[in-house]
């Protein structure tokens, strides 16, 4: 295939993905069209995820097969991918991030994301993108080379150092907002924040995904918090953001069914039990 048919194939990909969740953002769509998958997932053939945790590889190493609405496996031995493309389409979408903004990707695999979040907050913007396994930041570092607008931080996301940023984007499963998140979000800031239970990446029953993980939107308004629910998730456990007091909680949560109320989150033990979806030592999502 030639570079010319690849490009029209990209554009039909990210035509696709977006349509699949709803999203009209002539942004986004033209980030996606615009990024190689194939840079960022090594030679192929590649291993495309399916149900029960199984990689099936692509019929050849043409990147055509990379442009489908699929998971494909950068570390499958470990069952570290590079996630669903119509997924981060719609979660960029709702942290709406601005040309001249400072993003913070917290759990940037191999760098595909980041690099669609570069083109994003374009050149006058910028990218720091966090991973804790260090063989894969060293191949984002290499994958990214050519975004200048983007830096590679070997490390823990929920304590590495970074400039306060606009848009905070966690890629990995917390079981609470780290304290780093919050503190350096700006005041009109969004953090994507997927919270999970401990089932929440290793069972196979996706029916129930809903009862074991779900993405809050968290805004910041002065010293407020604001939250909201937008969207189910499995997703690869958070490094260093995964505490048995937490997860409790959170199992407990979703199986009351109420997390589509939560408005607010509070970072204190004050509020009443009544008025939270979930409760733990220092914070709680609430209902207002």
């Amino acid at each position: 295939m030639t570079p010319d048919e690849l490009k029209i194939v990209r554009r039909a990909y990210a035509k696709q993905i977006t349509a699949a969740v709803r999203v009209v953002d002539e942004h986004v769509e033209t980030a996606f069209a615009e990024v190689p998958r194939e840079d960022f997932l090594g030679p192929g053939p590649w291993p495309i995820f399916r149900m029960r945790k199984t990689y099936v590889p692509t019929p050849a190493a043409d990147p055509v097969y990379l442009y489908t609405d699929d998971v494909v496996g950068i570390v499958p031995e470990r069952h570290i991918n590079n996630g669903q493309p119509s997924l981060h389409a719609f979660l960029l979408s709702q942290a709406a991030p601005r040309a001249g903004e400072h993003i913070v990707h917290v759990g940037a695999g191999a760098g595909y994301y980041s690099a669609i979040m570069a083109k994003l907050v374009a050149a006058s913007g910028k990218v720091t993108a966090i991973e804790f396994e260090p063989e894969l930041a060293v191949r984002a570092k290499a994958n990214l080379t050519p975004y200048r607008n983007v830096s590679v931080v070997p490390g823990d996301g929920s304590s590495a150092a970074f400039d306060a940023a606009d848009v905070i984007y966690v890629n990995a499963g917390a079981t609470r907002p780290a304290n780093i998140w919050l503190d350096r979000l700006n005041d009109g800031g969004r953090l994507i924040l997927p919270l999970t239970t401990d089932l929440g990446f290793t069972s196979s029953n996706w029916s129930n995904m809903h009862l074991r993980g779900a993405v809050f939107l968290v805004t910041r308004s002065g010293e407020e918090f604001h939250a909201q629910w937008i969207s189910p998730v499995a997703i690869f456990p958070c490094e260093g953001m995964r505490d048995a007091e937490s997860e409790k909680a959170l199992a407990a949560a979703f199986e009351s069914g109420e997390h589509t109320r939560v408005t607010r989150l509070y970072r204190n033990d004050e509020v009443p039990a009544e008025r939270c979806w979930v409760r733990a030592s220092g914070w709680c999502l609430a209902y207002a």
